[in-house]
């Protein structure tokens, strides 16, 4: 169902597909938006070692979840920041390219853990997590990635 990658010889390991996705802070989530039209948002994102999803935050309505209702198929794009050589111009990037649907998350105390663990991806501070989900909880709409298919790839840019 889905392709090999072409460039195989640049594949990287799941490992380090997964080590992309723990790492780094921010991906570009891509549906199926409005009139057949690609959408692509960029988002913050958690990746929970126990089940392998990958979930989100984002407001109750908008373009991404009205796209999501009509086709729940998504692809979720990461890059490191890269690598130099030394002596070499080119940077060596990673990146991550998952498959999968996408779901909204109805349970409280789920919710509850994605927001905690995608804030603290940014700040160890208990006081403004404690703020945040006082204040904003409510308002928050959590998404679930269920991956289907993954790859990475290791791209030299010369």
């Amino acid at each position: 169902m889905f392709r090999d990658m072409r460039r195989f010889k640049q594949q990287i390991s799941e490992e380090e597909c997964i080590e992309i996705l723990r790492r780094e802070l921010r991906g570009v989530l891509s549906v199926l938006g409005d009139d057949g039209y690609p959408y692509g948002i960029p988002l913050d994102h958690w990746y929970s070692e126990t089940d392998g999803k990958i979930y989100f935050h984002c407001a109750k309505e908008g373009h991404k979840l009205d796209a999501i209702a009509k086709c729940d198929k998504v692809s979720y794009c990461v890059m490191d920041q890269g690598y130099r050589k030394e002596g070499e111009w080119a940077l060596n990037i990673r990146s991550v390219i998952i498959f999968g649907r996408m779901h909204i998350v109805e349970d409280e105390d789920k919710k509850r853990e994605i927001c905690t663990n995608l804030c603290r991806k940014f700040t160890d501070d208990e006081a403004y997590l404690e703020k945040e989900l006082k204040n904003a909880f409510l308002r928050v709409c959590c998404l679930e990635l269920e991956p289907e298919h993954m790859t990475g790839k290791l791209v030299n840019e010369s």
